[in-house]
């Protein structure tokens, strides 16, 4: 096996321990399997003091050290035998002719493989055997070839199957078959029958049919007494017990199988003391036992079921064997003391214990279960070598705890490599099993593997959990995979599984996200069909989706659809749709819809009309928004001043200037003087160009009303409409203005003036003119206005000096804070004839935490080319391209 051991003591630990016990000298590494090279580091980071080489195992290799290790599991013969039988198993017939075409199919396959039929064989196969029915068929068979006849122990064999599987129906059918065909077999026929109502948990029956032979002069052999009395132990029958415990030991069938039942049955009566009483006295007499640890291991279990587990361990010391063990670890691990059990396992390893206990793999299987589920993944690790280097061979069970080992440590690429050997190493997975890869798949972001695994497992009958369905369809619709996530929402449908509301809301999202709106009202249809509710969010999606798709008429029937559904829909959402649908040709019969609607839905009140006018409003109708103003006071709603200012931003976002005019000065009339109309007034002129008319307006209004503070986007919006119009002269004291009423200088503003410096000298000569004089050199440079200017004149065309980036970068936080767009400023003037100083610059700006935009790539561009380095200048497109950013026209034409 490939370095087994050196797997164990370092990749597979290194992988779980995060840190080391012993600090001082190393520290393990949490590992992952790279996706590139699929390897595995696999020793721990020593400190200096202890170099070690590093040395690496690659996945595959992992994979083929656990393929042996499957491959060593099971028998071929039993195998085949197990293949023909259930290679009808999954075919769907109902008529009698198919049925019976399927079996002469299997009689003939297992008729070739010439068996040497023999209660040995029949029990193996009963017991290696994956599945009722496949048992079911081979008892079948067995019983109807010529030569052999079922025995007690195999018809003991498939009753106790039955009975597990909760078929009694099927375990009479099969106990009146045998009596129509084996009518000369009387004796053997009672036996079973007995044996059989015992099993079934029908002791009354058992016990009546007993009496019936008994009076016929039959009798039970040992095997069905036992039989009999382990059943009626099984059901508290204690009354039957006493008699056929007599019966058993006056016909010289007492044996160590007796003392153990007699036990279990003191252990269900609770008569703990009893039952240790008697154990001794059956060792102490000296009877001939196979061995004494069942009788044993019966009491350990009662007590351990009765939660005197100090008590079950004394026993477990004074008479330890295989089997004493086994239903410790077994009873322990019942119960969560996976310590205890840990413990003990290392106790039994000891070269010092008396016996060296070797677990078998159905007590291994429960320990590692346990332990995986409560994460205790070192341990785990432990335990699967150990399980190997017992020599123990692996069951199906195993191979799955393997395989949800690999995703719970991180190993999921193993875990796949040995998913797609399955056939190869027999393996079957379990619902477990493909949930956990399938879930670890997604959060590793394998999501096509993970679809991919789901696909198989639908084609072989298997459906996930509905929690796997989700995380995988939130997975595909993260990355956008909307092809994969129809055909899942498709299956989930013909199965009847109804998906979460924040999956559904997340692929109609993705959906409308990516253009595809119609998809997404497709599944909003399927919601509504199954009676399912459309999540708010979801709508709105929907909604914006038919928005952006000039859809404004479905837009408004899913707002209505919406609210009755007794969702809420934002402010934002609903004059969207109201400006969609004014966009739309002959918009009027929708728009009387919505509105009409929306007045029935909810209480007449100014905030109603109020949304209407501003949908219309953003759709530049200013003449509707004044037919809804003069509704609302026709309906007897005073218009509140929030619906004057809407009123006022639609005329001027209509161009209508001198109506916008007219209604401020009868709002400022009417009401007193708001700063909110005030700045909605000066903003909405330099909007709509009329960068005078805004600074008429501002002007008044500061000399009349000091107390009016103007907001900072009022002072950006005139000052950067006033640059655009090369008014400059009035910038300077507009900023002495804004300074001096408390506003910052914005990076909006500072930005702005950089542009425009590097762009026009003229801002730098008509800022020295109009720029007030100073009393002396400190008090100028203690002034925020001397220190733009000196900003605005480093950025001119006059200051033709190399600046260094650092202290550029110095200055221009000293006069306002900076973001991406200040950067970009900085670089534009460094790529003037600094382009490598610019590269620097470029480089700091990912260190301070910025995204480079854009305009950031495009400077580069154009700077590395006008500088002769064209060779620079495509290196830098290609970067940009990289991130996702398409060059604009401009620099397509340069290029």
């Amino acid at each position: 096996m490939v370095r087994l051991r050196y797997l164990k003591q370092t990749s597979i630990r290194a992988l779980l321990s995060p840190i080391s016990s012993n600090d001082a000298l190393f520290n393990y590494s949490t590992i992952a399997a790279s996706s590139a090279t699929n390897g595995v580091l696999l020793n721990p980071i020593y400190s200096s003091s202890y170099s070690l080489p590093v040395k690496k195992l690659h996945a595959k290799d992992v994979v083929l050290t656990f393929q042996e290790w499957f491959k060593s599991r099971g028998n071929p013969f039993l195998d085949r035998i197990l293949e023909i039988l259930s290679s009808q198993t999954n075919v769907t017939t109902e008529t009698t002719e198919d049925f019976v075409s399927q079996r002469e199919a299997a009689d003939v396959a297992l008729s070739r493989l010439n068996l040497r039929l023999t209660e040995s064989l029949v029990l193996d196969v009963l017991y290696y055997g994956k599945d009722v029915l496949s048992c079911l068929k081979f008892f079948d068979w067995a019983g109807r070839q010529p030569g052999f006849h079922h025995t007690r122990a195999t018809f003991n064999a498939i009753f106790k199957i039955l009975s597990k599987a909760k078929l009694m129906s099927l375990m009479l059918d099969y106990l009146d078959n045998y009596a129509k065909h084996r009518g000369t077999h009387k004796t053997s026929y009672h036996n079973i029958l007995v044996m059989g109502y015992a099993v079934a948990g029908k002791p009354e029956i058992a016990l009546h049919l007993f009496g019936r032979m008994r009076y016929q002069g039959v009798d039970l052999d040992d095997f069905a007494y036992h039989v009999l009395l382990n059943g009626l132990v099984e059901e508290n029958c204690f009354d039957g017990v006493e008699s056929i415990a007599k019966q058993i030991k006056m016909r010289g069938f007492e044996s160590d199988v007796t003392h153990t039942i007699l036990v279990k049955g003191f252990c269900k009566k609770k008569e703990f003391d009893k039952a240790e009483v008697y154990l001794r006295g059956v060792i102490d007499s000296g009877a001939k036992l196979k061995t004494g640890g069942r009788i044993v291991g019966a009491l350990v279990d009662g007590l351990c079921k009765n939660d005197q587990f100090d008590k079950a361990g004394k026993l477990v010391d004074e008479f330890g064997e295989f089997h004493v063990y086994d239903i410790w670890i077994r009873e322990l691990v019942r119960a969560r003391k996976l310590d205890g059990a840990m413990e003990f396992l290392q106790k039994t390893n000891n070269p010092e214990f008396a016996v060296r206990y070797v677990p078998d793999v159905f007590r291994y299987n429960t320990l590692i279960l346990r332990l995986l589920r409560e994460n205790r993944l070192e341990e785990v690790c432990d335990l699967i070598i150990e399980m190997r280097e017992n020599n123990v061979p692996p069951d199906e069970l195993t191979m799955n705890i393997v395989l949800c080992f690999f995703c719970k440590a991180g190993l999921v690429d193993v875990a796949l490599r040995l998913y797609d050997s399955q056939g190869d190493i027999g393996l079957s997975l379990s619902s477990m099993t493909l949930n956990y890869l399938m879930n670890t798949l997604c959060g590793d972001g394998s999501v096509v593997d993970a679809y991919r695994v789901l696909k198989n497992s639908l084609e072989q009958g298997y459906f996930p959990g509905k929690m796997t369905f989700s995380i995988l369809a939130d997975a595909l619709c993260k990355l956008e995979k909307l092809d994969m996530m129809n055909e899942l929402f498709l299956v989930a449908l013909e199965n009847n599984i109804i998906l979460s509301d924040r999956v559904h809301e997340n692929y109609i999202n993705a959906l409308c996200r990516t253009g595809r709106v119609e998809d997404g009202f497709f599944i909003h249809g399927e919601l509504n069909r199954l009676n399912k509710v459309t999540t708010g969010y979801a709508y709105s999606s929907l909604i914006n989706g038919f928005i952006k798709s000039n859809r404004g008429d479905i837009a408004t029937k899913l707002l209505i659809e919406m609210q009755e559904k007794g969702h809420t829909p934002s402010r934002k959402l609903f004059t969207s749709v109201i400006k969609s649908v004014c966009e739309m040709e002959n918009p009027e019969k929708q728009f009387q819809k919505l509105l009409e609607m929306q007045l029935s839905l909810r209480e007449l009140n100014c905030d109603v009309f109020n949304i209407f006018i501003e949908g219309v409003g953003r759709a530049k109708k200013p003449d509707l928004a004044r037919q809804i103003y003069e509704m609302m006071k026709r309906s007897g709603i005073n218009p509140n001043m929030r619906s004057d200012l809407l009123l006022l931003r639609s005329c001027l976002a209509g161009d209508k200037v001198s109506e916008a005019l007219n209604l401020y000065y009868d709002i400022i009339k009417t009401r007193k003087l708001s700063r909110k109309a005030f700045n909605a007034m000066v903003i909405g002129l330099c909007k709509s160009n009329k960068p005078g008319l805004a600074l008429g307006v501002f002007s008044e209004v500061r000399e009349m009303e000091k107390s009016v503070r103007p907001s900072l986007e009022c002072y950006e919006e005139l000052i950067y409409a006033l640059c655009k119009h090369k008014k400059y002269e009035k910038t300077v004291p507009l900023i002495n203005d804004m300074l001096g009423v408390g506003r910052p200088l914005s990076s909006f503003i500072g930005n702005n003036l950089l542009l425009c410096s590097i762009k026009d000298p003229e801002l730098y000569e008509t800022w020295v003119d109009s720029s007030p004089p100073f009393d002396s050199p400190e008090s100028a440079e203690s002034s925020p206005i001397w220190r733009l200017g000196e900003l605005i004149g480093l950025f001119s065309e006059r200051f033709r000096e190399d600046l260094d980036p650092n202290d550029l970068e110095q200055v221009v936080r000293n006069c306002f804070s900076l973001d991406v767009y200040s950067y970009n400023m900085m670089l534009r003037k460094l790529c003037i004839k600094q382009v490598d100083d610019a590269s620097k610059l470029f480089q700091k700006i990912w260190q301070k935490g910025y995204e480079p935009n854009q305009w950031t790539y495009e400077t580069m561009v154009h700077g590395f080319y006008r500088n002769g380095r064209k060779t620079d200048s495509g290196i830098w497109v290609e970067e940009m391209l990289r991130r996702g950013y398409q060059p604009s026209e401009s620099t397509k034409l340069l290029l």
